[in-house]
């Protein structure tokens, strides 16, 4: 499958999604994400709810081994019962350290657990590994030098850093960060999830070359991770 069609059938799975719908705001790895909603397929299914609530203390004994936590959390998540919530909920705010991210990945789950639960509606919950805020999420974007250029000017930095922030003020987004580094400019932002992503920076990259054609037309977004400035240099090579 081209890059094309994986584009075009991100964009049909957003404009599907429901008005409302959460976001997981904090960034936690990808895979760590991946591991808590496949670590709890089978464990679900082997205790009593009852059960589960009588072991609902045990998150805030510190003899109780971080293992024996971990699985907890999971199963507390499962449960319709606000009382689960709470419990997670309280936990959350002061968590053993090595289960911080753990246990934000269990109040989200338990958050939607009962709404659905309340609302009688399945709920849409997006999440990847740099987050978002409300109804955006938050991509990680480089902007590289042309090749006949081997390092931005000031006056192109900044040129890109206006067009970028102009074009994401019309977009409802928001610039968190931007930095450069030689023939780089690294953007931190967030952007609604039904925008146009490819529109908003081909737009960018536009009009930034209006000034002497600087910027290629092909550049990194993510919303996986950071990467550094040597990975990013890797893939540009490889790509090469």
């Amino acid at each position: 499958m081209d890059e094309d069609n994986i584009y075009k059938k991100i964009q049909e799975a957003i404009s599907s999604l429901p008005e409302n719908f959460s976001i997981l705001e904090e960034q936690i790895d990808v895979e760590l994400q991946m591991e808590y909603f496949n670590y709890g397929r089978d464990l679900k299914t082997r205790f009593s709810v009852e059960l589960i609530l009588q072991h609902q203390a045990d998150l805030f004994d510190p003899t109780v081994p971080l293992d024996e936590k971990k699985n907890l959390l999971v199963l507390l998540a499962s449960q319709e019962k606000v009382e689960a919530f709470r419990t997670i909920e309280k936990y959350a705010q002061n968590p053993d350290p090595e289960l911080r991210d753990w246990s934000i990945l269990a109040l989200q789950e338990s958050r939607m657990v009962i709404q659905s639960s309340l609302m009688d509606e399945q709920q849409v919950y997006i999440s990847t590994g740099l987050g978002g805020k409300e109804q955006k999420l938050r991509y990680f974007v480089v902007f590289i030098c042309n090749e006949s250029i081997e390092e931005y000017s000031a006056v192109q930095r900044k040129l890109i850093k206006t067009e970028l922030e102009y074009a994401l003020t019309h977009n409802n987004g928001l610039l968190e960060e931007i930095s450069f580094e030689k023939e780089l400019a690294i953007a931190i932002l967030l952007l609604p999830v039904k925008s146009d992503i490819q529109g908003v920076f081909s737009s960018v990259i536009n009009e930034c070359n209006q000034y002497g054609d600087f910027v290629r037309q092909d550049i990194i977004i993510t919303n996986v991770k950071r990467m550094s400035v040597n990975e990013i240099r890797r893939f540009i090579n490889r790509e090469k």
